[in-house]
């Protein structure tokens, strides 16, 4: 239920009298005054108001019958409605045949004004109720059918299939602002603020994104994204957050691993980023070894760029060595050189995964 506060009151009153050389006060339903162009007078009863409140209508109030009230001055009172309630009174001080003329424009505006913080106070409920509800939806009940339910009251449809995307922005970015505009381009979007300078997107899968042009369109319009990282399509709540774990993971990979990287996605490095969770287990790090020994001996980085290049282009020597800019004999001393470190032959089977996943899962030199 909506009620007027000192704030509101006395924002009626300012707007008010910037236009009217009259002294104006507003009063709650218990005839307090709220606001007033006497300061002195706010938190003091208004008889007059009180009048309007036990009564329902207009009261006039003229010069003489003022003297018998205590602390009424000569003026209108009217009575303020909101959906057809009494919530208040607006006072204007004066004689009243010289306010009648515009008092009821006077109510008319203060009445706007009531609606419109009333709506603004309804949306800022209604957005702060669903942020709460898509972290929850996220979380590992969010498949309580009140959750859902009340999620499909307020319109988020949480029955739609969405690709998440995680954004790692700079500092001193604003997830707000970015949150705001990717709900206005795509409609039935979820944007959740999970940590500083973090937002994820949930876009409906429905809806095409060249992420390459986003990425493009969002630093020209000044925001710092630092990486995105994209997952696949989730169907459902459970697949949802699902997802939204593997881009957790994904981004934190990409930071640790492939710093250089803005955009990353799932589709591409689903195996290393699902590796990656238990780099810190031994038989992984058992696996890692035979790069470990090429990285020892290669100072300046050519060898593990030639291994990167060689894991891309799927081990087609003259893809990889056009890429490189040289000549594939020298491609092929090169992989001499690195079967001849690791200990693994990069044109087996066995020793290209094992290469491969030193490739994917040890930091870029």
């Amino acid at each position: 239920m909506f009620e007027l506060d000192h704030d509101l009151a006395q924002d009626i009153v300012d707007r008010t009298m910037a236009i009217l050389p009259y002294n104006v006060n507003v009063m709650d339903s218990q005839g307090l005054i709220l606001g007033s162009g006497e300061s002195e007078r706010i938190n003091t009863r208004h008889e007059g108001a009180q009048l309007v409140l036990a009564n329902g209508r207009v009261v006039e109030i003229d010069g003489q019958t003022a003297k018998h009230l205590k602390g009424v001055q000569p003026g209108i009172n009217l009575p303020l409605l909101h959906d057809q309630r009494l919530i208040g009174v607006l006072g204007i001080t004066g004689e009243p045949e010289l306010l009648r003329t515009y008092a009821e424009l006077v109510r008319m505006t203060a009445e706007m004004l009531v609606s419109q913080r009333h709506q603004q106070a309804e949306q800022q409920w209604r957005r702060q109720r669903c942020d709460d509800l898509l972290a929850l939806l996220l979380a590992e009940a969010g498949d309580s059918p009140r959750l859902v339910d009340e999620a499909q009251q307020l319109g988020l449809k949480p029955q739609l299939s969405r690709t998440p995307y995680l954004f790692e922005l700079g500092v001193g970015q604003s997830a707000d602002a970015l949150s705001t505009w990717l709900m206005s381009r795509y409609p039935d979007s979820w944007c959740v603020s999970c940590a500083q300078f973090s937002l994820l997107w949930c876009r409906p899968s429905s809806v095409p994104v060249d992420n390459l042009r986003l990425l493009e369109k969002l630093e020209g319009l000044g925001w710092n994204i630092l990486r995105v990282a994209v997952g696949g399509q989730a169907e459902g709540l459970a697949g949802l957050r699902r997802c939204y774990r593997r881009v957790g993971d994904l981004l934190a990979y990409g930071r640790d691993v492939q710093p250089q990287s803005r955009l990353l996605t799932l589709n591409r490095y689903r195996l290393p980023v699902m590796l990656w969770r238990h780099r810190n287990d031994d038989a992984l790090d058992e696996l890692l070894n035979p790069l470990r020994k090429v990285l020892a001996k290669d100072s300046n980085g050519q060898l593990q760029a030639t291994l990167r290049s060689w894991c891309e282009h799927d081990g087609q020597s003259q893809a990889c060595a056009d890429a490189l800019g040289i000549h594939r004999n020298s491609l092929r001393y090169r992989m001499e050189r690195i079967a001849e470190l690791s200990g693994v032959d990069p044109l087996t089977l066995d020793g290209m995964l094992a290469l491969y996943l030193g490739v994917q899962l040890l930091p870029q030199l």
